[in-house]
């Protein structure tokens, strides 16, 4: 079961795909998508990023961030990243601490569930039943 609309996001920090220290308080008061996914560069992993990227103009425009996470350690997402030009971060959550915060651990791999967090740290939307190829749409849509 994952966290819940209203609950304060769990903080964390963690290191990106370029080696930066990513923190989640680093971003209080602006909007943040933070999607998890099982593995880098598989089918599914693949649509729903190039979703983000394809549409990523709009979140930037809105001022949202946008993180992927997935347990996959920074050496993959480099190559996931320099593959399908992924313009934005993916967190390596390496030890699945953030996985595991966010209630999203699928036994060694994170489950496919997005939460997009306010500006305030409380989850304002969880997304569980997701389509890949146009999740990024989907959210955006939601956000009014």
């Amino acid at each position: 079961m994952s966290l819940s609309v209203g609950a304060t996001a769990p903080n964390f920090t963690v290191k990106d795909t370029h080696g930066n220290t990513v923190s989640l308080s680093d971003y209080s008061g602006k909007p943040v998508v933070l999607y998890f996914y099982p593995k880098d560069d598989t089918p599914g992993c693949t649509k729903e990023a190039c979703s983000f990227r394809d549409n990523y103009t709009q979140y930037i425009t809105r001022g949202i961030n946008v993180f992927g996470v997935s347990m996959d350690d920074e050496a993959s997402h480099q190559q996931f990243t320099q593959k399908f030009n992924l313009p934005f971060p993916l967190l390596a959550d390496t030890n699945g601490a953030i996985t595991k915060a966010y209630d999203v651990d699928g036994g060694g791999y994170s489950k496919r569930v997005t939460y997009v967090i306010d500006e305030s740290g409380k989850i304002s939307q969880v997304f569980e039943s997701i389509q890949t190829a146009t999740h990024a749409t989907d959210i955006l849509a939601q956000m009014g």
